[in-house]
């Protein structure tokens, strides 16, 4: 009862993380890992446990999506698809061993690539060094997302900023569409794998949808610096716990 009452709480928390700062993630891997779970099924059940905010995000932002290139939108799917699957199939491959020495710099990379997003956009807002038409990056960012969900937000603002995207709106749907398909592939690979813990996964997909509509007005009274400022703090302590875990070893 103990651990599912975490569960259930960093999952609701996550919802409510994910709908102004994101970060979710910060919260649902350790749970689980707390739980009992092995860090790869953790990883696995972790990506099934926040999938449904995705499309919701995606939905919110339809007009946006709308409002962009078809031919863009199918190059970035299909890339994001491949990335995904590839992320997804090198996970399968790691094992949970090799996944926890892994786990530590991903977090502390997610952690950092959060606390300095801004900056990050700033600055490749002003070196759009890659072509919209070129699907590398977005490949090359889906694999990260489907090996290691963390940051993946961030890190795919900061890519659209380098493609040339100025439009914030426009960038934060596509944001959420890419991360729906590429979570939509990890959960196809993780389920039929037998990596999810699915009476885990249930439960947090709910208390995370529930986190996310009912957390909403919550989340928005709240400053925006607070909730970066936990995102944070929570990813800067699951950093120093998987790493102490590590040397520990």
């Amino acid at each position: 009862m103990h651990d599912l009452l975490i569960l259930v709480l960093s999952a609701f928390l996550a919802g409510v993380l994910n709908t102004v700062a994101g970060g979710g993630t910060f919260l649902t891997f350790p749970a689980l890992v707390y739980a009992g779970l092995p860090p790869v099924s953790a990883n696995a059940t972790s990506a099934v446990a926040v999938f449904p905010g995705y499309l919701a995000g995606a939905v919110g932002f339809r007009q946006e999506l709308r409002a962009l290139d078809r031919g863009l939108l199918l190059r970035a799917g299909g890339a994001t698809l491949v990335g995904g699957l590839a992320g997804s199939l090198l996970l399968l491959v790691s094992s949970n061993e090799a996944f926890a020495v892994v786990v530590p710099f991903l977090l502390a990379f997610a952690t950092l690539a959060f606390a300095f997003g801004g900056r990050i956009q700033a600055w490749a807002s002003g070196h759009s060094a890659l072509s919209l038409d070129n699907p590398i990056g977005t490949v090359v960012v889906a694999v990260y997302g489907g090996y290691f969900n963390g940051g993946l937000g961030i890190v795919l603002l900061a890519l659209f900023a380098l493609q040339g995207m100025r439009d914030i709106d426009q960038m934060n749907g596509l944001k959420n569409g890419l991360s729906f398909l590429l979570s939509a592939i990890s959960v196809v690979i993780f389920a039929l794998a037998g990596l999810v813990a699915w009476p885990q996964a249930a439960l947090m997909m709910v208390a995370a949808t529930v986190g996310g509509y009912a957390g909403a007005p919550l989340a928005r009274a709240l400053p925006r610096p607070v909730m970066r400022g936990l995102v944070i703090l929570v990813g800067t302590t699951m950093s120093i716990v998987f790493f102490a875990r590590l040397l520990g070893r």
